[in-house]
């Protein structure tokens, strides 16, 4: 376990918008989803990690992202069943399954069952949750 990881369980609202970006705060800590086609890594596909923006936990391997033509970052699976949690999302009308930040309950996206093998499923995540960190720098 990180140092950091019983501490982002326990931040006040002001350590999280100390902590964040605007974009960040709004999407991990308020629910909010950014525009399709507007944020981070939607149509990037380097070798590497995305990481939680707001604890820094791995999420998603570069390997296991794919272009679903949605605008949004998509992946068919997380690095781990552990890395994130789901929730039953019944706002805006609609039934979806919600994806959150195991480790610091950061709002992510949310998962579908219409993504490509091996899975079928689509983990459709919002840029700004995540960090990217690059093959070359775990390698450095």
């Amino acid at each position: 376990m990180r140092e950091d990881d019983t501490k982002t369980k326990t931040m006040t609202d002001a350590e999280w918008r100390e902590r964040l970006t605007p974009e960040q705060y709004a999407i991990l800590r308020q629910h909010a989803t950014e525009r399709a086609f507007t944020g981070p890594y939607w149509n990037s596909f380097e070798t590497g990690l995305y990481r939680c923006a707001g604890c820094d936990s791995p999420l998603f391997y570069s390997d296991t992202k794919f272009d679903a033509g949605c605008g949004w970052p998509s992946y068919f699976e997380p690095v781990s069943p552990d890395a994130v949690k789901e929730y039953r999302d019944a706002s805006h009308g609609m039934v979806r399954t919600e994806i959150r930040c195991a480790h610091c309950d950061g709002h992510l996206g949310h998962v579908f069952p219409d993504g490509p093998r091996p899975t079928g499923l689509r983990y459709c995540i919002n840029g700004h949750s995540m960090v990217f960190e690059p093959q070359a720098a775990k390698e450095a």
